[in-house]
Formats: structure tokens, C-alpha cells, sequence
């Protein structure tokens, strides 16, 4: 743990390499590389969850603690093997999966092209934004209070932060840390700005003085043909990518200025929080002294307040390999819905407050992962190769899909799921917004809508449009309250189950409040067979099989590691 500060508070945190965000990965399609992550934390577990990209061809290295690896233990480290495959160029980011360490473990990741020539769209300067949240309770009393009874909840983010700055206070101000973050650009020039939403609660809007030109190029590291737009809007766990045209050096000298503030907001919260970026055109080799600037006193631009029609049906996918597998509701072999709705576990409700365990449910059931250095409990991925176990697929099927003896959604090789989210308004009759990821690999995102999911209706929108593949897409309120008890709302994705995903993948809320509340789900796509008969079996990965295992080295210990990918593969 080591101290952060920002907007005028300090908090224990964890930090990478020193610093929240940590410092930005660079890799490459078709390339591997290694990273080593020290867990130097004195009495809690970490991992590192690579957001967005696909860990199926190395198991036990998707940074799920107790789905997919055991976490690494205090005073450990573990070597994670990547290799982007072609056709990921994109943006990503990485994140602790521990409790609530993502609020400050977190950073950008971008997979790039081998070649500056494969890019689908040209553009000159790459600008990276990574949003982020500030909280100004520890990890520590945070979860507690989620897990208390009675429940106390976190309260609002006292900051949004971009690139780690609040966009608070004036230049002049001597924290550099709530100055707001500047981007500089070249007049005449189009620039590509990769917006990361690293927030553990907040979805931002952001609108650009002057600047309503923007073309959506990227969803959540999926290249999509171009859409505009005329602003920003991303949740926790998205990432988009905008082309702008810069304004010319005649537009700027008729303007009589060459600074636009970012405005940005939170949205779907109970007050508003917010910021201000700045986009500088440097017209000259020297940039122009921003001391004196202040911060304005009214805000330049409107930032609107609906969010649950960003870019809903909008997107299509550039691939056309996307669009060549995209599944047709006729090659649907079942459709799973989850109902996510807040219930009070112990304590009682009364006068419209919850007072006891609560706790966020899909269908009735949460899932959480245990701390400090607990083993309660046996990774998924680890009991199926260790003793062969599988979930119970028959039960599965009459029980809504849920197979209660392993407290996981079970999938063939071969099936096509439709997986329908619910927004439930449970014992309050109260909504919220869920930005739901799925680890592994993309789905179709079939779009989302209020009331009850139409397969029939819905798939008409797909005669001639065939939806982007995303990884994480937002279950959407329609109102705040409602009668309890009562669906309002949905989000529907489809996935085609292949011997290339099979695994142990965990789908949740990526707001980090609700998934240590328990919002998360378990999928297992092929059973034990499968899984055993596509990776090394024993004793090539005896050191993944336990907690603090071969696989994991510290001071004393090299570590144990299988290599998932060989160099022939290096593309």
C-alpha cells in the first residue's frame, strides 16, 4: 500500500509500479510477451485481469481469483504469458480482481498493428485517456462496509480522474494532481483519442468545446465502420475510440483561440461529479503558458443527461470475418436469462431502507471470492483439471441453466447461447445500471431495450445490420424505482461455444461496488474433457495447481511456468 493523493484528500492505495494509473503496455498482434507481476502487498492476495483480451489460449492466467487461477499470495509473484492474436489491435487496459483493488490498480493496455500500414483508418497523433475514480476510503474499509451487516455503502466517487488528474482546480493551483490533464494536438490534423473507462463506478460523459466531429472507429477493441457522433460516453469497462479533425490554423486564427475545454460529468449516480480536461493546439514550437488560465465559472458545453441510447444499434463490425460468423436466431440452441436484482440476505426493509447483508443476486445466487489468504474453495478451472470435475449439464437445463452443485451456467461445445440480462428492481423496486463484462472472449451485442426481451422482434433489427462484438455493454435503467420485484429492462448478447473457448470464464457488473456484493457469474464452456484434452495435462502445470504453487516465485524461488505459446507461433 502507499499513499495517493488527489483533489485534496490522501488514501492508502494500491498502486502499479508506484502509480495509479501504472504505466501503459504496448504489445503487438501476434507477438507474446511475458510480464511479471509482484504481489509486494503484506497480507492481501492480486492478480491482474488483462481486460478485453482473450487469456483462452493460457489458462490459469486470467487474473479471476478462485474461476481461472489462485491469486497471487503476499510476498509472490506471477509470470503472465500474452500473445495478442491478429485482429486485436485495439485498446484494452489491465486491473487488479481482487476485492475493490481496481479503484487505483489499474492501466492502459494498446495492441497495435505489426505494421502502421494495416491500420483501417489513417490519423496522425494516438491519444490515450484512462478514467478513473477516487474514493477517499481505503480498499479495506470499503469492503467491509459492502460486507457488513448492516450494510454501508461507499457513497459518490470524489473524483473522476483522467490519466490520474481531477480537472478541479486551476493551473495556478500547486497540485499538479487536480490541474486538469492537457492534450496536446497539431492544427489540420486528425487525431484518434482512445478513451478507456477505468472508473470502479462512474459512467463519464465527456463533450469537447468546439469539437461535435467525432467518428466512432473502436469498440472495446473491436474495429467498427465508422459512426459519428458528437460525444463521449463510456462506463466502466468500455473503451471507444474517436477520430477527430483537428481544426485548421484559419478556423483556429478566425476562433481567436487555441484552448477547448473537455467537459466531463458522471451520469446514472444520485449527484454529479465532475472535471475538466483541456485540448491544446500548439501552433508553434513553444506551447502556450496555461498559469493564468482558470477553470470556467459556467460550463462552455452542454453535456446531456440520457445514456441509455449511446450508439444502441449503431454499431457494426469493419470485419468482415464478424460479420460472415455472426449466429441467426435460428442456430440459437437455448437462451439463459439472469435476473440482477438487490436483496437484503439477513436484517430486514422497512421505510425504504435495507438494513442488514445486502447483497446483488443474478437469478437468486451471488458469487464472491474470499480474503485475505483464504483457500476456501478451489479455482473452477484447477477442480476440473485436478479431479475431473464438471458441472452437471442436465440439471443444469432444469434449472434455468444453473447447475446448483458447482454454482456455475454450463455450455456445450457446439451450443449458440443467447444470454439475456434482466434488470430486476428487486425488494426496493429500485433501479440501477450494470456495465456487464464477460471474460474470454466477445459477444454479439444484440442490443438492449425497456421492458421484456422479444427474441422474434429484436432479431428483425439484424436483417440487414449485423451487430459489433463487444465485451462489455451496459444493462440500462429505464426509471429509478418501480414496482418490486419487477423486470425493467434487458441486454441480450449472443455467443457460439468453440473448442478455441472453452474455459472457466467469470461474467459480471464491472461497477466494483456491486461485484464485491456478489454480482458476478460463472460461465464453463466444455466440460473437463475438453478442457484437459486441449492443454498440458500434469506435471507440466503441477505448479498451477495449488496456491502458491511451483508456478508462483519469490525471493528465494524461481518459478515453475509452463510456456502456453512457442516461439514457432510468433507470427
Amino acid at each position: 500500500m502507499e499513499p495517493l493523493g488527489i483533489a485534496g484528500a490522501t488514501r492508502d492505495s494500491v498502486l502499479i509500479n508506484g502509480t495509479s494509473p501504472g504505466p501503459m503496455i504496448h504489445l503487438t498482434e501476434g507477438r507474446r510477451s511475458w510480464i511479471r507481476v509482484y504481489n509486494n502487498l503484506s497480507d492481501r492476495n492480486f492478480t491482474i485481469h488483462w481486460h478485453g483480451l482473450s487469456q483462452r489460449a493460457a489458462p490459469f492466467s486470467d487474473g479471476t481469483p478462485l474461476v481461472a487461477q489462485w491469486p497471487i499470495p503476499p510476498g509472490s509473484f506471477f509470470d503472465y504469458e500474452i500473445k495478442p492474436q491478429v485482429g486485436d489491435a485495439g485498446t484494452y487496459f489491465y486491473h487488479s480482481h481482487v476485492g475493490f483493488q481496481q479503484v487505483s490498480a489499474y492501466g492502459a493496455i494498446i495492441v497495435r498493428h505489426k505494421s502502421i500500414r494495416q491500420r483501417p483508418f489513417p490519423y496522425g497523433k494516438d491519444i490515450t485517456l484512462t478514467l478513473g475514480n477516487y474514493f477517499a476510503q481505503t480498499d479495506s474499509v470499503v469492503e467491509a462496509g459492502l460486507l457488513a451487516s448492516p450494510f454501508v455503502w461507499t457513497g459518490e466517487a470524489k473524483a473522476i480522474t483522467v490519466n490520474g488528474k481531477s480537472g478541479t482546480q486551476s493551473f495556478s493551483n500547486s497540485s499538479t494532481c487536480t490541474h486538469p490533464h492537457v492534450i496536446d494536438v497539431e492544427p489540420g490534423r486528425r487525431f484518434r483519442l482512445r478513451v478507456i473507462g477505468a472508473c470502479a463506478m462512474t459512467t463519464v460523459k465527456m463533450v469537447i468545446e468546439g469539437h461535435s466531429n467525432l467518428t466512432v472507429i473502436e469498440a472495446d477493441g473491436q474495429y467498427t465502420q465508422p459512426t459519428t457522433i458528437d460525444h463521449i460516453q463510456v462506463a466502466p469497462g468500455q473503451r471507444f475510440s474517436y477520430t477527430i479533425e483537428g481544426k485548421t490554423l484559419e478556423e483556429l486564427v478566425k476562433l481567436g483561440k487555441t484552448e477547448f475545454w473537455i467537459r466531463y460529468e458522471s451520469r446514472d449516480r444520485p449527484s454529479v461529479t465532475s472535471g475538466y480536461a483541456l485540448l491544446r493546439y500548439r501552433c508553434g514550437r513553444d506551447a502556450a503558458d496555461l498559469s493564468a488560465l482558470t477553470l470556467p465559472t459556467v460550463s462552455p458545453v452542454t453535456v446531456g443527461n440520457q445514456t441509455n441510447n449511446y450508439l444502441e444499434y449503431a454499431l457494426q463490425p469493419l470485419s468482415e470475418s464478424s460479420k460472415k460468423h455472426f449466429p441467426k436466431l435460428s442456430e440459437v440452441t437455448r437462451t439463459v436469462y439472469l435476473s440482477m436484482q438487490q436483496v437484503a440476505s439477513m436484517g430486514v426493509f422497512s421505510n425504504g431502507t435495507l438494513n442488514g447483508f445486502v447483497s446483488w443476486q443474478g437469478n437468486g445466487h451471488s458469487w464472491g471470492d474470499p480474503e485475505p489468504k483464504s483457500q476456501r474453495g478451489v479455482p473452477y478451472l484447477v477442480d476440473m483439471y485436478t479431479n475431473n470435475i464438471s458441472p452437471d449439464y442436465d440439471l443444469a437445463l432444469a434449472n434455468a441453466g444453473f447447475d446448483p452443485s458447482t454454482q456455475t451456467y454450463p455450455a456445450k461445445v457446439g451450443e449458440v447461447l443467447d444470454i439475456v440480462w434482466l434488470n430486476d428492481g428487486g425488494i426496493k423496486g429500485g433501479y440501477d445500471t450494470h456495465p456487464m463484462h464477460m471474460h474470454g472472449q466477445h459477444y454479439y451485442d444484440l442490443g438492449s431495450g425497456n421492458g421484456t426481451y422479444d427474441p422474434v422482434e429484436n432479431e428483425k433489427r439484424f436483417t440487414d445490420f449485423t451487430p459489433s462484438k463487444r465485451d462489455t455493454t451496459v444493462l440500462y435503467r429505464y426509471g429509478l424505482t418501480g414496482v418490486p420485484y419487477t423486470v425493467a429492462g434487458w441486454r441480450a448478447w449472443r455467443i457460439r461455444i468453440t473448442e478455441q473457448n472453452i474455459g472457466a470464464w467469470m461474467a459480471h457488473c464491472h461497477i466494483a461496488q456491486h461485484a464485491v456484493m456478489g454480482m458476478n457469474t460463472v460461465f464453463i464452456f466444455g466440460n473437463a474433457q475438453d478442457m484437459r484434452s486441449k492443454f498440458p495435462l500434469p506435471p507440466y502445470i503441477t505448479g498451477y495447481l495449488q496456491y502458491g504453487g511451483d508456478a508462483y516465485g519469490n525471493k528465494t524461488i524461481d518459478p515453475v511456468v509452463n510456456h502456453w505459446f512457442t516461439d514457432s507461433e510468433d507470427d
